[in-house]
């Protein structure tokens, strides 16, 4: 299986499962519930959940029970984005090619189906580990996976990134505004499920080393991607980072420094797969179409 068709068949695994847990649109309040589901399916990559499946695949697990987990964290992210998207943050219109939540449902609802989102997420964790009698490995998840969302992780990278635009920063804190703000939840991810089978130590910190390393390049790429991409594949319009002084590698290194940090991130992220005795080689593909992707 080439790594189209493995990401295309995971992200229908996931999608199905969204479709099973996410609350019926017509259940009311309904405005909500269409508002959650409208950026839940909005045509993501389904990236961290699909990591969380290759994490404990990596471990030699089942992926099929741990698909709740998945999409829990695919819940944050979207709620992230919707977020994100909103005039008080980046103020987009587009995402993915389709009007941000705020341009169709309005600000107040779109701010409220990312905490709807956010808040179930945690629910469905919390209802895994009632339903499976892992207490114990559940509660890792929910503290990992709020810490990485929290002010030590995602939100605290947000914040560091909104006080820094249109200033000029050191490389410590353009590496601390992105570890935290997409790399906390890309480690949570892989670690995820791994967590849930009670992966070894060894296992867990080898996980970890890959999602940093691999979250550092998905960054640079992003970045690069917004000066180079193509708005048509990115589904939304490029040039948006400097146009709102944010700072990005290219604009610190330049293209080509940037290019070559994210080629050795995805060599180290390759090379801490070694030690793991499951089915690697999906993780492998991940890294290394960082390179080349287009979107």
């Amino acid at each position: 299986m080439n790594l189209q068709q493995y990401l295309q068949t995971r992200a229908q695994m996931v999608n199905g499962s969204l479709e099973q847990i996410i609350p019926d649109e017509k259940q009311y309040p309904a405005v909500i519930h269409e508002a959650m589901k409208y950026s839940l399916f909005a045509g993501g990559k389904r990236l961290r959940p699909i990591l969380c499946l290759a994490g404990a695949e990596a471990i030699n697990k089942e992926i099929e029970p741990i698909l709740p987990v998945a999409c829990a964290l695919e819940m944050i992210h979207t709620y992230s984005l919707i977020h994100d998207d909103l005039p008080a943050m980046d103020d987009d219109d587009y995402r993915r090619g389709k009007l941000t939540n705020h341009k169709v449902f309005g600000e107040g609802m779109a701010v409220l189906a990312g905490d709807a989102l956010l808040t179930y997420a945690f629910e469905i964790l919390a209802d895994y580990g009632l339903k499976h009698n892992c207490y114990r490995e559940a509660l890792q998840v929910i503290k990992e996976t709020a810490a990485a969302a929290g002010t030590l992780g995602m939100i605290g990278g947000q914040v560091v990134d909104i006080i820094s635009e249109g200033k000029s920063v050191e490389k410590d804190i353009l590496e601390y505004i992105h570890s935290h703000k997409t790399g906390a939840l890309f480690s949570v991810s892989l670690r995820a499920g791994a967590l849930i089978y009670q992966a070894e130590p060894a296992q867990l910190a080898a996980l970890k080393k890959y999602a940093d390393n691999f979250g550092l390049a998905f960054q640079i790429t992003d970045d690069l991607l917004d000066v180079l991409g193509d708005a048509e594949k990115l589904g939304k319009p490029t040039g948006s980072d400097s146009k709102n002084g944010k700072n990005t590698y290219p604009a610190l290194y330049g293209i080509e420094k940037s290019r070559q940090v994210a080629e050795e991130a995805v060599e180290q992220a390759v090379s801490s797969l070694q030690i793991l005795p499951g089915n690697t080689q999906p993780l492998k593909m991940l890294a290394e179409y960082l390179l080349t992707r287009e979107y």
